[in-house]
């Protein structure tokens, strides 16, 4: 294999499929891939991940609206890029979502939700796109700090996204013999509308106690950078690993800085 040069972050010519991609994390990703010049294809059950997205910086080269959860749209949308491409590869799976609530407060229908939203969909979307996965392809899942540390008040959101977590080693080693690497990013302290949905009304009132050992908040560009690395070739002897972008929250076992 050639030595490593420069060009090795860029991902010129490349595929690379983003799930929940409309804003957040996906956004900052699926914009960080064309940047690095990626073809991307992106997909959210939020219409605003179509062209012309408010949010984005950039056009995606294909946008679909998608509910993930959905195996006839998945499909839909995997035909649309193989029509369009003929391959993928890079297939990054951040879509999901969560709610506050206790375990014994929490219905049967809305564990099943959980159980869609932040599982079965990965499990499904890898399925639809592993045949057009060739050697060299990268999957990135994106999962969460909940996934290694206790999270009461999000059980069953944490046990899916450390499904997840046991997920990408498994088939780190499944899928080495054809070349594709499997790898996450669990991140942490990066505000996003979606958490800011569940912990404040606007940016402006979002202003944690306690900060990452770094003694600050990220930003999803720091998700999307872990992201670039995993899917280029500076990463091509990692898989079955994860990326823990939160300022040292994993390292330091959940204990962060107390804001002055």
């Amino acid at each position: 294999m050639a030595a490593l040069s420069p060009d090795g972050i860029l991902l010129t010519g490349r595929v690379a499929v983003v799930t929940g991609a409309a804003r957040g994390i996906g956004l900052a990703i699926a914009e960080a891939f064309a940047e690095f010049g990626a073809y991307v294809a992106i997909c959210d059950r939020d219409r605003r991940a179509l062209p012309g997205n408010d949010h984005a910086k950039t056009t995606p080269d294909l946008a679909m609206t998608v509910d993930v959860r959905d195996p006839v749209a998945v499909d839909v949308f995997a035909r649309a890029v193989e029509e369009r491409w003929g391959k993928v590869d890079i297939l990054v799976n951040n879509a999901g979502g969560t709610f506050h609530a206790a375990f014994a407060d929490t219905s049967v229908r809305g564990e099943r939700t959980l159980v869609e939203e932040n599982f079965t969909q990965v499990t499904g979307m890898i399925r639809r796109f592993l045949p057009l996965l060739g050697e060299g392809a990268s999957i990135v899942n994106v999962t969460s700090s909940e996934a290694h540390q206790a999270a009461p008040g999000f059980a069953i959101y944490a046990a899916m996204k450390a499904a997840v977590e046991s997920l990408t080693k498994s088939l780190a080693l499944e899928l080495a013999p054809r070349g594709i690497r499997v790898n996450a990013i669990a991140p942490d302290a990066l505000p996003t509308e979606g958490e800011l949905g569940l912990r404040a009304e606007s940016f402006e009132d979002y202003e944690p106690v306690r900060l990452p050992p770094l003694g600050h908040l990220g930003d999803p560009a720091d998700a999307a950078a872990a992201a670039v690395f995993l899917a280029g070739d500076l990463a091509r002897f990692v898989t079955g690993t994860t990326l823990h972008v939160d300022g040292g929250i994993h390292a330091a076992g959940g204990w962060r800085r107390t804001r002055p």
